[in-house]
């Protein structure tokens, strides 16, 4: 088996990553980057991730980033044999590939609007305003898939509901209306009681 170790700092986009890796059972090694004092600008780890982000995860010793690509990396080296992930040219990997992309680029484009007015203490300007009204729309599109099925997939649970309930669920956070939609906060409470998602530390 592949040796792994995960780059990561709690409470970040690298929480997922350590969610997905206790939801697949895949024994890696976790290596905490202080990213409070700056510990991801030192040269060793921007060799390994020029963004100086986390996370980052080592595959062998070769590296990746981006919480998506590694997200999908591990649903197909590890989640099809799981079953928590659909394999390759099924009509379910092409939503699978889909929705997690839609979460991350669509969805999480309009959390940068979202982000900044909650940061600048202005979440009713235009730009927070905005910002809401985009998300709302999107999380009544996603309202209507849940709507119809219990999981992202259908009648599953699947590494598509925790990485676009990862997002959607730090939308929550900093104000998108996910109460409004019932089906998505129903769906929401589900993925985030799994026991894999509890990692705090």
């Amino acid at each position: 088996m592949s040796r792994i170790v995960l780059y990561w700092h709690p409470m970040s986009s690298a929480t997922p990553i350590a969610c997905a890796l206790a939801e697949l059972g895949v024994p890696h090694e976790r290596v905490k980057v202080d990213i409070t004092t700056g510990e991801q600008r030192r040269p060793d780890y921007l060799a390994l991730n020029p963004n100086g982000k986390v996370p980052t995860m080592t595959v062998d010793g070769a590296p990746m980033f981006e919480a998506l690509a590694i997200e999908l990396w591990l649903g197909e080296r590890y989640g099809v044999k799981k079953g928590l992930w659909p394999a390759a040219g099924t009509p379910a990997h092409l939503q699978a590939m889909s929705w997690c992309t839609w979460s991350y680029v669509t969805y999480g484009a309009q959390l940068v609007r979202l982000q900044a007015a909650r940061d600048m203490g202005t979440p009713d300007d235009a730009h927070g305003a905005a910002g809401h009204k985009a998300t709302d729309e999107l999380l009544a599109m996603l309202d209507a898939r849940l709507a119809k099925q219990p999981w992202m997939l259908g009648d599953a649970y699947s590494l598509v509901d925790l990485c676009v309930g990862s997002v959607i669920g730090y939308s929550a956070y900093i104000g998108a209306p996910v109460q409004k939609h019932p089906h998505v906060l129903a769906w929401l409470q589900k993925v985030q009681a799994r026991p894999a998602m509890q990692i705090d530390a």
